[in-house]
């Protein structure tokens, strides 16, 4: 009787100190499925560029990585182990990889076989075309710290080769290189140091992906060495911060850029590269394409796009005050315009996104639209699409019906058309494309 009551008792202990834990677990487990399952259903479950590679074999389950990545939702813990949940939020800070206790989780763009935006490149960068190099996130690779590193390495790379090789006197320079931004930069630096000639070209000012985000954005670099400069010691540094060392850079070594020039071909030609641009056209044996993923804005083709009012980025949120505004898009890109502009005296934000909601943003992003949402600061309309712009108002189609909203400016952030068709035709191979030297 003593003993059978002595187990009742345990048997309630340990149901009293258990199963709240496995309550938590199982509706942990179904919340992290549904979140799941989705974002399958929006497209967004699968990564873009690099992302966590986790060995199933090795996982033990621990959520260590899920509580480290500063995006939020990227991981999950589905039946034990760690797995993807929306693989569009990861940009490769790598923390989730440095803090799995077993080494089950790498950061990286895993088999690219299958990837149709993902070239073909070397360790040191270089395509299957000899001589052209691709640095930063066209190769699909994001963070600052990484395009540093390698339009260094591309460039440290190019010093060895044409030691070996003989000079060209046709060219103009030894190094054509495509982008002003941190890989672009970098690679020019190097050169200088090398004492390699070059010539940069810009389609815009130099600075890159950087130029577009809203004013003291924080941006996530991770410590790096910028080549004679020195280091980037902080995880984090303001959009202006960084472009005023850009800007230092270029005016303390005299950078050789030609700013607003789009290149619009690049070609090869008896081991000599031509690239043409829209207003010269430029020789060099070697070529560093760091040029981004975004490429030119993707448009809305709606009646009205050509209106001065509609733009595709926002360079100062406090020009704009009592104004009534759209901003078109549902990436970090647009929900940072939109907060951006919310903030702003006596501004009415609307926020169009042809999706039933925001999935490829960054948790901090998301906190601070979910609050000015909240505040009724901005007006989130869901699956929705511009149908056309007039002069003081907008015709939004929800559903099967167009509404009407007020407006004075739109701003329009639907992705851009990277320039991989233009790599294609020099020769650059992408993805499944069986590798074939140029």
């Amino acid at each position: 009787m003593e003993s059978g009551l002595i187990w009742l008792i345990t048997l309630t202990l340990l149901l009293a100190i258990f199963l709240p834990y496995f309550i938590k677990f199982r509706r942990a487990q179904r919340s992290t499925l549904h979140r799941k399952k989705e974002a399958e259903s929006l497209g967004v479950g699968r990564p873009r560029s690099q992302y966590p590679l986790i060995d199933a074999s090795v996982c033990i389950g621990c959520g260590s990585c899920v509580e480290a990545c500063p995006e939020g939702d990227v991981l999950g813990v589905v039946y034990g182990k760690a797995t993807i949940i929306n693989g569009e939020r990861c940009v490769g800070h790598g923390f989730c990889e440095q803090v799995c206790p077993v080494g089950a989780i790498k950061v990286g763009l895993g088999d690219i076989k299958t990837r149709e935006d993902i070239p073909h490149l070397d360790e040191y960068f270089e395509s299957n075309v000899p001589g052209l190099f691709i640095a930063g996130e066209l190769g699909g690779i994001s963070l600052i710290r990484n395009a540093i590193t390698q339009g260094r390495t591309a460039v440290e790379r190019i010093v060895k080769l044409q030691k070996n090789g003989p000079k060209n006197t046709a060219a103009d320079c030894d190094i054509i290189i495509v982008g002003g931004g941190p890989a672009g930069l970098s690679a020019a630096l190097t050169a200088i140091k090398n004492d390699l000639s070059y010539i940069v070209i810009d389609q815009q000012e130099p600075g890159g992906t950087i130029l577009q985000y809203p004013r003291r954005k924080l941006v996530m670099t991770q410590p790096v060495e910028i080549p004679l400069y020195g280091r980037l010691e902080k995880d984090e540094y303001s959009k202006e911060t960084l472009l005023d060392i850009w800007t230092k850079l270029i005016e303390q070594f005299k950078l050789r850029v030609r700013s607003n020039e789009k290149v619009d071909s690049v070609h090869r030609n008896e081991n000599l590269f031509k690239i043409q641009t829209h207003q010269s056209e430029y020789k060099a044996p070697y070529v560093v394409l760091a040029m981004g993923r975004r490429g030119t804005p993707r448009k809305l083709d709606v009646p009205g796009e050509d209106k001065a009012k509609v733009a595709y980025q926002l360079l100062d949120a406090q020009s704009y005050t009592n104004n009534d505004l759209l901003v078109v898009g549902g990436g970090d890109s647009a929900v940072e315009a939109a907060v951006g502009l919310a903030r702003q005296a006596k501004n009415r934000v609307h926020l169009s996104y042809r999706k039933s909601k925001l999935f490829k943003i960054k948790k901090k992003n998301e906190d601070r639209i979910n609050e000015l949402i909240d505040q009724d600061k901005i007006k989130p309309v869901f699956n929705s699409s511009v149908v056309s712009i007039d002069t003081k108002s907008v015709n939004l189609k929800i559903g099967d019906s167009i509404t009407e909203i007020p407006n004075d400016y739109v701003f329009v952030f639907a992705g851009g058309i990277p320039p991989f068709e233009m790599l294609k035709q020099t020769g650059v191979r992408f993805g499944g494309e069986a590798r074939k030297i140029a």
